[in-house]
């Protein structure tokens, strides 16, 4: 019986240090140079990265549904309000270490999970169509000038980074205000909101639309060539605009990570924000990805310095926000007829 019992702890012991050597990565994220970034990751610390992809809802549907039997350590995704609207459900636990704290600015990150990079959400104009006059003092606000009528190009309501845009309008200038400005923004449009990000892009280089609003990285994907020679040549036909450079900034967002409220490795997790939080990762991610760097001491792709270093971010507003003025922002929207 003592010789069984012997074995039977250095059994149990040898399951739980293999199984402390893991960590279990539920992705929103779809990229290739993700998975090698894990790779490095292990090669540095021997702690395997078993990586779940898919779309937010089915993963934070599964993650919910297995509540304490969720294998899930690290949930990774784009923008501040899916990451935000998960935690108020409860989701993730303290995930900040003295590490993460030291490199990410307090407004985007909070106590249950952090930014890993950035990206701004402007302004995409027709240089044929649109003078710089125009565009002096151009604001978010601004869109709902009616001279802007008939000329605008947006994604639809149910797009996370508009809600998230729209969200920090509500923050920034009240519920009442952005519900008008959300009018303003549908009365303006050159046809119903419908495509990804490129697609408003693409408008403005063929001439459906004078002023697009996208994500940056997108922008630069096209130039990159990485989808294909007319994408790339459309994307030559538009220039990037920074908003509000005379008062808050622009609006920046995230791609993020929080640890798991039940996870099972957490210390693994918290270990693998922190190396995604390393100058080698950053240079990895932005050169991959087109994403802003979240820390100091990196510089963007090429192409995304071509767009331009010197705009005024908005360092005032916390991405945290995002999620907490989300209903408000959709239902500012929705009665605005925002398709």
């Amino acid at each position: 019986m003592k010789k069984l019992t012997i074995i039977a702890f250095f059994m149990a012991l040898f399951a739980n240090m293999t199984f402390a050597a893991e960590v279990n990565v539920f992705s929103a994220r779809h990229y290739d140079s993700d998975i090698q970034l894990y790779e490095k990751f292990t090669a540095k610390t021997g702690i395997t990265v078993n990586v779940v992809s898919g779309k937010d809802k089915a993963l934070q549907k599964r993650i919910t549904e297995e509540g304490t039997d969720s294998k899930a350590d690290l949930y990774i995704t784009a923008d501040a309000g899916r990451l935000g609207a998960f935690a108020a459900k409860g989701m993730f636990q303290n995930s900040m270490t003295a590490t993460i704290k030291a490199a990410v600015p307090a407004n985007f990150r909070t106590s249950k999970w952090t930014g890993i990079a950035k990206r701004a959400r402007i302004m995409y104009y027709s240089p044929e169509r649109v003078n710089a006059n125009e565009l002096n003092g151009m604001t978010y606000e601004g869109l709902a000038d009616p001279k802007w009528k008939g000329r605008v190009v947006i994604r639809k309501s149910n797009n996370i980074y508009n809600q998230s845009l729209v969200a920090s309008l509500v923050k920034n200038n009240g519920k009442a205000a952005t519900c008008s400005w959300a009018k303003g923004v549908v009365a303006n449009m050159a046809r119903d909101s419908k495509g990804n990000d490129r697609a408003q892009i693409l408008a403005v280089a063929a001439g459906e639309a004078d002023l697009a609003v996208a994500n940056t990285y997108y922008y630069a994907l096209m130039l990159s060539g990485k989808k294909g020679a007319e994408q790339q040549a459309a994307a030559k036909k538009v220039l990037p605009f920074f908003p509000n450079q005379g008062d808050r900034g622009t609006h920046m967002n995230i791609s993020g990570g929080g640890v798991l409220k039940s996870a099972p490795n957490a210390d693994n997790a918290k270990k693998l924000l922190e190396f995604l939080l390393t100058k080698e990762a950053q240079e990895h991610i932005v050169n991959n990805t087109f994403e802003y760097p979240m820390i100091d001491g990196v510089e963007p792709h090429a192409l995304v310095k071509q767009m331009g270093l010197g705009y005024n971010q908005d360092l005032e507003t916390k991405v945290a926000n995002y999620g907490k003025q989300q209903a408000t922002a959709l239902e500012c929207m929705l009665a605005a007829s925002w398709k």
